[in-house]
């Protein structure tokens, strides 16, 4: 039985699903697609903490579901602009933990990860799987990829 390793940059998905389709991403529906006859090695969740119990109510479920969720603190700058970018987290995690799979999966569009999947690639001999909105992901992400998965209504709320 594969081994999967889950990385969930939530922001992204957050905003690329609302933006493309003006609805919700369905983690339920990824969860049962992405590990049906797999083994997880490690599943991550990579989110902004606000302190909303909305927000923290989401990341209950997220932990329902067999996510361990990362937080990291939103910061509005001085200018009114916000910070909360879990990149250099995702990529570390990653790192960490290719050796422990057969397949990485990332869900993200942000083309910065391309590099990293090609690392990985090549140096833990393992698959790569991302799951994005097809006309919000970067076309090099989608290409450095083993296997795109478009984000379409069956991973929609």
């Amino acid at each position: 039985m594969q081994k999967v390793a889950i990385f969930a940059d939530v922001q992204n998905i957050y905003y690329t699903t609302r933006q493309r389709y003006q609805r919700h991403f369905n983690y339920h529906a990824f969860w049962e697609l992405a590990t049906a006859d797999r083994t997880v090695a490690a599943a991550f969740a990579y989110a902004i903490d606000k302190r909303d119990s909305k927000q923290q109510g989401f990341q209950q479920i997220l932990r329902t579901i067999g996510f361990d969720v990362k937080l990291k603190p939103y910061i509005q700058r001085s200018d009114g602009s916000a910070k909360g970018d879990w990149d250099v987290g995702i990529t570390l995690d990653v790192i960490d933990y290719a050796s422990q799979a057969d397949v990485v999966i990332l869900l993200s569009g942000d083309g910065d990860f391309d590099l990293l999947l090609n690392k990985i690639r090549t140096v833990h001999q393992v698959k790569t799987e991302v799951y994005g909105v097809p006309t919000l992901t970067a076309p090099s992400l989608i290409q450095a990829c083993n296997r795109f998965i478009a984000i379409d209504d069956q991973l929609l709320l």
